[in-house]
């Protein structure tokens, strides 16, 4: 992956960075930004941070871990989230939102009530599949595209099977 040398980018990084990770330092997250082959000094990981209003919430473990707030209404810090968490949240929203599932080659195209795409979008990209390389939203229309040249089929099924699963069987 190429990430820009901007700020923009490079925020964006931290944020998914501390949104899948439990950081418990700075220097974890330079590292951990190097990894990604963004280069930040200390300084510029202080004010990052500030401006991202991210702080130190208690683990599950009892330390402290880096944290930033949630997405729309919710603004609670969330810290370090398991991909399990990404999941259900993925599979409450394919069973509200899900109309259709298409696909051909690596693209898949979702169909949502108008006004929802976005925000679907935004759940498949945070579920963190490595199977996916990101999204694309419209109004009403999701385009997934799929780092295999062959996936589209697998992962419309995929969707399909998710928004079909009962609440109480996602893990």
């Amino acid at each position: 992956m190429t990430v820009p040398e901007t700020k923009a980018a490079r925020q964006q990084v931290i944020v998914e960075l501390l949104s899948r990770h439990s950081v418990r330092s700075q220097s974890d997250l330079v590292r951990l930004l190097e990894d990604r082959g963004v280069a930040a000094t200390p300084s510029t990981l202080s004010r990052d941070l500030v401006e991202l209003e991210a702080v130190r919430v208690r683990h599950g473990d009892g330390g402290l871990v880096y944290a930033v707030p949630g997405e729309g209404g919710d603004r609670t810090p969330r810290a370090g989230t398991e991909t399990v968490t990404g999941q259900a949240r993925l599979a409450r929203i394919a069973r509200e939102l899900l109309v259709s599932a298409e696909w051909s080659a690596n693209l898949v195209v979702l169909r949502t009530p108008p006004g929802a795409a976005q925000y679907f979008a935004s759940a498949v990209d945070h579920a963190a599949d490595p199977t996916l390389l990101g999204t694309i939203a419209g109004d009403d229309t999701v385009v997934v595209i799929c780092r295999d040249p062959d996936g589209g089929q697998d992962v419309a099924e995929r969707f399909t099977r998710l928004a079909a699963t009962p609440p109480k069987e996602i893990s």
